[in-house]
């Protein structure tokens, strides 16, 4: 196991080298003329202390703009290996200092969403396949369809009109109300909570469906498995047959692709938390990038690829501890 994860690392390693070589030449592919008049732009912001010339003499200091594109791109992974990434042109500060500030506000939309999508679609799964072909079956499967094929800011608009609209059971977005300031610890946890439901409501309805029918499918196919149907045989109660032998065996490859799904904690959520104003890093990295920062478009995009390398790594070590019936050499 030792060996096959130092591999796997390796890979990893090399892999993303090289997406992030890509990354380099896509974004120093861009015109001349825009990083000028991006710079003249900052420099005419609010608070700004640097001139337009500052910022390109960043610009091409950090990211080796006057060199060619392979000097120009170990000149910027040289920096980027030390966790500098430069100054964000839109937030006008480090570009690890904004993401270390939004970050945890995407980590906990996410992990609350990813609960209660495990919670609910895993059992409704389950129930699914043991009543095949019924109303619940049916039932079960419309709802799983309907959070596969709805888009995101369609759910999330029905959420807002419904819940904080009509009802006005929550709040329609941001991430705290106008009295945060003046309340204690613990009405600012309960504050800014009442503004998280609906994003991560809106979450977990797009993340059930797909979940659900992939359980669904495993269940089946255990459940038609010649051990089950011995279980059966030998008189044991159907709750421990579903229990004991069937559940176990359709977490198997559920365990792997909730496994890929981690990493997908930190990534944030672009278009909810931009539909709520939740600014996680999804939303922070929306605007930076049609603000056209490069600096952060340019982290946040190699963010994505360790997280997606980390995400499909930790997916086969996970397969391989459940499944004993795995070993790997």
């Amino acid at each position: 196991m030792l060996k096959f994860i130092i591999k796997r690392l390796l890979l990893a390693a090399l892999i993303l080298f090289f997406v992030m070589f890509i990354i380099y030449i896509l974004m120093s592919s861009l015109p001349q003329g825009y990083f000028e008049s991006t710079a003249r732009e900052l420099a005419t912001k609010p608070g700004n202390t640097k001139t337009a010339d500052q910022w390109l003499s960043e610009l091409r200091e950090q990211y080796g703009m006057d060199k060619g594109p392979i000097q120009g791109y170990f000149t910027w992974l040289s920096s980027a290996i030390k966790g500098n990434f430069g100054d964000s042109w839109l937030w006008t500060m480090p570009v690890t200092e904004k993401f270390a500030d939004v970050i945890w506000y995407s980590f906990a939309l996410g992990l609350a969403s990813f609960i209660l999508t495990i919670i609910v679609a895993i059992p409704l799964g389950v129930l699914a396949a043991k009543k095949q072909y019924s109303l619940t079956d049916y039932s079960i499967t419309v709802l799983s369809l309907i959070g596969i094929s709805m888009p995101v800011f369609f759910i999330a608009t029905i959420f807002k009109l419904v819940f904080a609209i009509k009802l006005q059971w929550f709040e329609i977005g941001g991430m705290q109300g106008n009295t945060y300031n003046n309340l204690d610890a613990f009405h600012q946890f309960l504050d800014r909570a009442d503004h998280f439901v609906l994003p991560i409501l809106t979450l977990t309805v797009v993340s059930i469906g797909s979940l659900m029918r992939y359980t669904r499918t495993n269940t089946l196919e255990v459940l038609n498995a010649d051990y089950i149907r011995t279980a059966r045989a030998k008189g044991l109660p159907e709750s421990k047959v579903i229990g004991l032998h069937a559940f176990r065996n359709t977490l198997i490859p559920i365990v792997t692709v909730l496994g890929g799904s981690l990493p997908g904690l930190f990534s944030g959520a672009l278009i909810t938390e931009t539909l709520f104003s939740i600014r996680g890093i999804g939303y922070i990295s929306y605007y930076s990038m049609t603000s056209g920062d490069i600096p952060f478009t340019m982290f946040y995009l190699s963010f994505i690829a360790v997280l997606t390398l980390l995400g499909t790594l930790i997916a086969d070590i996970l397969y391989a501890v459940v499944d004993p019936r795995v070993r790997i050499n």
